[in-house]
């Protein structure tokens, strides 16, 4: 009897610590009962974290997030969100793109929402059926020496188009980033086959394929290149250092490219109305206004009082008006990636 006593014992106590430990792990592996969120974030961590930080002063809610390297961020997290589909370990995914948003819907990695923040963006800038919505966007810029030449589109155009070798002019290898984004446009532009002499001529030519947008623009700020392809976050970087740069941005049949933040839910979590909170944040009006001030100058897609966005982003935000629609660019995404692995990753 004192043995079946003590196993009863033993066995409820196993019990009540198996109930704890579920309930520990239901707020977000934290002791307390403050909600946690785990945000994986391929934006700038100097940038994001002031903006997660607010949304835990406002909402009491903990963020932690995971940031990943500069050159890879947004696809190595499109692959890990992939690989942790059937046990995910996120709540939401701030990507600093939006292509590879589009694939983690198709891999059914995502759920749903249409909050308060969705409606306030453009449609051209969000998933029609909620899976993920844009904000605060980027875009695809020359960076130009004005030292060296004038900030004229004919001129660059002719530069690209001519003969002439191009040892000053720089891009960012085009595996990963915003660089990828644009070979992906100009694959649903042109075509394969444009697409690739395009790149095999500028290569030919000598333009100098450096590892990412920073790089790019260091190489025009310095004087080493007249003008390269970068995102106009890394043009004001230089401008801000007081380099003697100007900007153009860079149009794909008349369109620009311009490329914002995306947000989404994964599938599975079990902090839903704590995601749903952040993504209504991120797609706020306060955030967008937060991000165009910052030094990065990201570009508000939503209704925002004019007045209130800074002289340095305005043409920006109507050159976003003229962007292309990047939502069916996804099978081109796949074809170029597969391409360029092969032209990279030998």
């Amino acid at each position: 009897m004192k043995a079946s006593h003590k196993t009863s014992r033993i066995a409820a106590a196993t019990a009540i610590v198996a109930v704890m430990i579920t309930i520990f792990l239901s707020r977000g592996r934290n002791s307390s009962d403050r909600p946690v969120l785990v945000v994986y974030c391929a934006h700038d961590a100097v940038f994001s974290e002031q903006i997660l930080q607010e949304f835990e002063r406002q909402t009491g809610i903990q963020v932690i997030a995971k940031y990943d390297s500069e050159a890879t961020k947004s696809l190595g997290f499109v692959n890990l969100l992939i690989q942790e589909k059937d046990n995910p370990q996120c709540d939401v995914f701030w990507n600093n793109e939006l292509l590879g948003t589009c694939e983690l819907k198709e891999q059914g990695v995502l759920t749903p929402y249409r909050g308060p923040g969705f409606e306030r963006i453009p449609e051209q800038y969000k998933d029609p059926d909620g899976y993920w919505a844009g904000f605060a966007a980027r875009m695809r810029v020359y960076i130009i020496n004005a030292e060296r030449m004038a900030a004229d589109p004919a001129a660059i155009e002719a530069r690209l188009e001519g003969k002439d070798e191009l040892t000053r002019v720089a891009i960012a290898q085009p595996l990963f980033g915003t660089t990828l984004t644009q070979y992906t446009l100009l694959q649903h532009v042109w075509g394969e086959e444009r697409l690739r002499a395009w790149h095999a001529d500028l290569h030919k030519r000598g333009i100098r394929d450096v590892k990412g947008n920073s790089a790019t623009k260091d190489l025009v700020a310095e004087g080493a290149c007249d003008f390269a392809f970068t995102d106009n976050d890394d043009y004001f970087v230089a401008k801000d250092a007081g380099k003697p740069v100007a900007m153009l941005p860079v149009r794909i049949d008349g369109k620009t490219v311009c490329i914002p933040n995306s947000v989404s839910i994964i599938r599975g979590t079990v902090r839903l109305e704590a995601a749903q909170k952040l993504v209504d944040f991120l797609l706020s009006a306060e955030t967008e206004l937060r991000l165009a001030r910052s030094e990065s100058r990201q570009i508000p897609l939503g209704p925002v009082p004019a007045e209130q966005i800074p002289e340095a982003v305005r043409p920006l935000v109507e050159w976003a008006t003229e962007g292309a629609d990047l939502r069916p660019l996804l099978p081109a995404r796949r074809a170029v990636i597969n391409w360029l692995k092969a032209e990279y990753l030998k």
